[in-house]
């Protein structure tokens, strides 16, 4: 799904870590693959939700056709599956296309209660 956006990088099981887990920032992981329909879809959301929210958020995808390890780590088994990241632990996922603004309230309810958690 390269190309989405300057803004939303593609990774790698290479670089995973290094891109995703130990970021500063919080990460959103889209797992997705280039046969996957509702994927498609969510290109255009994930790259308006991470030009709007730049200065928080990382928005990040993961070919799971081409990086099976982070796909089996993370026990992500459906596409487009979205996972957010903080401080490299997974902290909130969800399953299946979401209009942009569902998952930027979702991804904001979940930095939330991460932030009272701490």
């Amino acid at each position: 799904m390269a190309g989405t956006s300057e803004l939303v990088a593609e990774v790698t099981d290479a670089d995973f870590a290094a891109e995703v887990l130990a970021s500063e920032k919080p990460v959103l992981v889209e797992f997705t693959a280039a046969w996957c329909p509702p994927c498609r879809m969510m290109a255009p959301v994930l790259a308006q939700l991470a030009e709007e929210r730049r200065e928080e958020l990382r928005v990040v995808t993961i070919d799971v056709d081409a990086n099976g390890g982070t796909q089996s780590a993370y026990g992500v088994l459906s596409m487009p599956t979205m996972m957010l990241f903080q401080q490299g632990e997974p902290i909130w996922t969800v399953v299946g296309a979401r209009p942009k603004r569902r998952l930027g309230q979702e991804v904001t309810e979940a930095l939330e209660r991460a932030r009272a958690a701490a």
